[in-house]
């Protein structure tokens, strides 16, 4: 009797340990947990409906307008008031148009881009700070062939709409640039002492983004 009461004993024990190693202990959360990162949000640019802008004077008195056709870029946030927003955008230097052939080919060339050497200009953010209403500051590092500085954009944010079943999301970009600063230094001189070409760039990029799906 003795023997079994001992036998039963040690099955009873052995069921209670093994027990304690299969079943998961139960998740507890502490009051003031914060909540789940919101999943991260993709976007795209939409090229069919974006542009990349800029003017400069032209012997002082006016001024000429040009564009990239061939760009691109990504953001992602999981903030909704996209405060934690990451963008990088590329701009194919070769695609400049000022609807001038000679004056394009003098752009890309030495005095200028350098566009053999340095086919694409370059932006990585840092910073999206929210500003009231729909206004941001988009900080961020621009590459212009070797050179790569900090600027700051004035974004206006132009809201979403759904459109094909995709939700797209609207901004207007400005800010301006010296192109000395980026050794775009070709610096012919008007009889009248001023600049040929202007030193201050005025760039705008209108970018309207589809969200991944």
């Amino acid at each position: 009797m003795k023997n079994s009461v001992l036998i039963f004993s040690l099955f009873a024990i052995m069921g209670f340990i093994s027990l304690s190693f299969i079943t998961k202990p139960e998740t507890t959360v502490q009051p003031g947990t914060p909540a789940p990162a919101t999943a991260e949000t993709k976007w795209t640019v939409d090229k069919a409906h974006s542009s990349v802008k800029f003017t400069v004077t032209h012997l002082v008195i006016s001024e000429v307008e040009g564009s990239f056709k061939i760009f691109d870029g990504t953001m992602t946030n999981t903030k909704p008031d996209y405060s934690d927003a990451k963008i990088n955008f590329t701009v194919d230097v070769n695609s400049i148009s000022t609807d001038n052939e000679g004056r394009d080919k003098h752009l890309k060339s030495d005095d200028f881009f350098s566009a053999e050497t340095f086919p694409q200009i370059k932006f990585e953010s840092t910073s999206f700070a929210p500003q009231g209403g729909n206004k941001y500051k988009l900080t961020g590092n621009l590459t212009v062939k070797d050179v790569t500085k900090q600027v700051t954009w004035d974004v206006t944010y132009g809201g979403t709409a759904v459109a094909r079943g995709t939700t797209k999301a609207g901004f207007k970009a400005k800010t301006t640039i010296s192109r000395f600063d980026y050794n775009l230094k070709w610096s012919s001189m008007t009889e009248a002492g001023g600049l040929v070409v202007g030193e201050n760039v005025d760039i705008v990029v209108n970018l309207e983004m589809n969200q991944a799906k």
